[in-house]
């Protein structure tokens, strides 16, 4: 099953490969592939494994929005995890030996929550380099409404700024030399 857009409301914006926001993504077929394969090192609990990366397969879906991402997957134990573009601090791009045969990645996001790990790792991906410069083009985009810019000083702002630091480091040296000479008379400070 290809990644597609299933459009849930009317506002186009620009997403990877033409999605509109907010849009509800599916993984790639060949992600189940690769799951079945998975399954298969983990010996006599294939059978188990095997159903459970079936079912994770057939219940992924990841929505994008104005806000963020969500992720959810699970039949019995339902788990969703939610994003905003605000909360991201680093993208990586990962994909293993039979990921790149089958032509998938993973896109893992992580933010300043203390954990090593991803917190949301999007896979089954075959367009994941645009997915990650989407994703990256909100994360800027969110940075800049919280932390604009700062101007650059004018010459009159930077003439004012050497004025003051100079009136303090005249301070400074004037307590300096008052303690000094308390220190001498043998008066305590």
């Amino acid at each position: 099953m290809p990644l597609h857009p299933v459009p849930v409301a009317s506002t186009p914006a620009p997403v990877p490969s033409g999605l509109r926001l907010p849009a509800v993504l599916r993984p790639h077929s060949s992600l189940f592939t690769y799951y079945v394969l998975s399954a298969l090192l983990s010996g006599p609990a294939f059978p188990l494994m095997l159903a459970y990366l079936y079912f994770r397969f057939h219940t992924l879906r990841y929505e994008l929005d104005e806000e963020g991402l969500t992720m959810r997957w699970g039949i019995l134990f339902r788990r969703e995890v939610s994003l905003t573009y605000a909360r991201l601090q680093d993208i990586h791009l990962t994909s293993n030996v039979v990921e790149r045969w089958l032509g998938l990645g993973r896109v893992q996001l992580q933010t300043a929550s203390g954990s090593s790990e991803a917190e949301v790792t999007i896979e089954g991906l075959r367009e994941f380099e645009a997915m990650r410069d989407f994703l990256y083009g909100r994360m800027r985009g969110a940075k800049e409404h919280v932390l604009p810019a700062a101007e650059p000083l004018a010459l009159t702002d930077s003439a004012r700024l050497a004025e003051a630091l100079r009136e303090v480091a005249a301070e400074v040296r004037a307590l300096r030399a008052e303690l000094d000479a308390r220190a001498k008379g043998g008066r305590d400070v």
